[in-house]
């Protein structure tokens, strides 16, 4: 069998026009993912209600980060693909969740050149139903359709991976050296704590309290909080932090439901008014800047902080192409198409 790679990030629109921002918030907001509510419900509150207004504010928000050569998260995810395509042997296709770059352009492209046998592969380091299984279910269901002969195998969760950690901990050192910072804020993507609930495999150990995520369970291996805060725990025992120094929060609320918490924004504005006069900030849900951490983080967030009182605001990148993230994602593409070889 040929074997093949798809990449697959989350997408954007097309440019930053009200007119491809509202097409593309209509295609992911009325994922029954991450608006999981019943049909009638979230056409309305979607069609009725959001796509009337959200379009030309986030179009104003994608035209600050904007690059010359696109959106920022399609040319990152871009020069990632180019990268790891160099370090394999295998053809590495890219895709989108969302927007024009689909998966199932992905995976003809990969058919198109032999591929009997992909590895799909969704760009989150944690699983979560908004990111991950909206991204499996739809290359299962474009495989029955249009693939049937076709064999897809999906990567899980690698937040916890010692190597993933290891490349995450470094570029953090890296991009802190110098700084005289106080407090590192671990931000990751909010999502409603009803998800938390929904992937909770068990169906009843997900409380959502100061203790359910530390206490071993099968629910862990869906559960996005856990993994939020083992990503935080273990790249603050690798690098030694001292207790106080760093902290967990959430971003990108939508709607009046519960979400995770403690709230990004929140928490920097409380920092600000603690006294905290220089802080960082990393988004490790992310392996690609985009929309929220280059509008949101870099330019809302220090703008709170700013307002509060703070002084030096430090937004670490995500990954991107780094080069260890672009030898890792190689080594693990290598481990599952040819393990004889590396291994494994």
């Amino acid at each position: 069998m040929k074997k093949g790679i798809l990449l697959v990030n989350l997408g954007s629109p097309d440019s930053p026009t009200p007119k491809d921002v509202k097409k593309y918030l209509g295609e992911f907001l009325m994922d029954e993912r991450v608006i999981d509510i019943p049909f009638i419900a979230r056409t309305a509150l979607v069609k009725g209600i959001i796509l009337k207004t959200r379009p030309k504010q986030s179009a104003a928000a994608y035209k600050k980060i904007w690059w010359e050569e696109g959106s920022p998260l399609i040319v990152l995810s871009e020069r990632l693909q180019k990268k790891v395509q160099k370090q394999v042997d295998f053809p590495v296709a890219l895709a989108m969740r969302y927007g024009s770059m689909t998966i199932k352009k992905g995976l003809q492209e990969l058919v198109d050149k032999g591929v009997d046998e992909v590895l799909l592969f969704p760009l989150y380091p944690q699983f979560a139903m908004a990111t991950t299984e909206t991204i499996t279910v739809l290359a299962e269901e474009l495989r029955q359709e249009y693939f049937p002969k076709l064999k897809i195998e999906s990567v899980p969760a690698f937040y916890n991976k010692p190597d993933y950690i290891e490349v995450l901990s470094n570029s953090i050192k890296k991009h802190l050296e110098g700084k005289n910072y106080e407090h590192l804020l671990f931000s990751y993507h909010g999502v409603p704590e009803r998800h938390i609930r929904k992937s909770d495999v068990t169906k009843s150990h997900c409380k959502i309290n100061g203790s359910c995520c530390k206490t071993p369970s099968k629910a862990h291996e869906f559960c996005y909080r856990h993994q939020c805060l083992e990503v935080t725990r273990l790249v603050a025992e690798k690098l030694q932090f001292k207790e106080g120094t760093y902290s967990t929060s959430f971003q990108s609320r939508l709607g009046f439901d519960p979400w995770l918490q403690p709230y990004t924004d929140r928490t920097i504005e409380r920092l600000g008014k603690q006294g905290i006069k220089n802080m960082a900030i990393v988004t490790p849900a992310f392996v690609s800047d985009c929309l929220e951490t280059l509008e949101e983080i870099a330019m809302e967030g220090q703008e709170i902080f700013h307002e509060m009182g703070g002084k030096d605001f430090t937004t670490i990148p995500c990954l991107n192409d780094d080069a260890e993230w672009v030898s890792l994602l190689a080594k693990w593409i290598n481990a599952w198409a040819i393990p004889e070889k590396v291994g494994v």
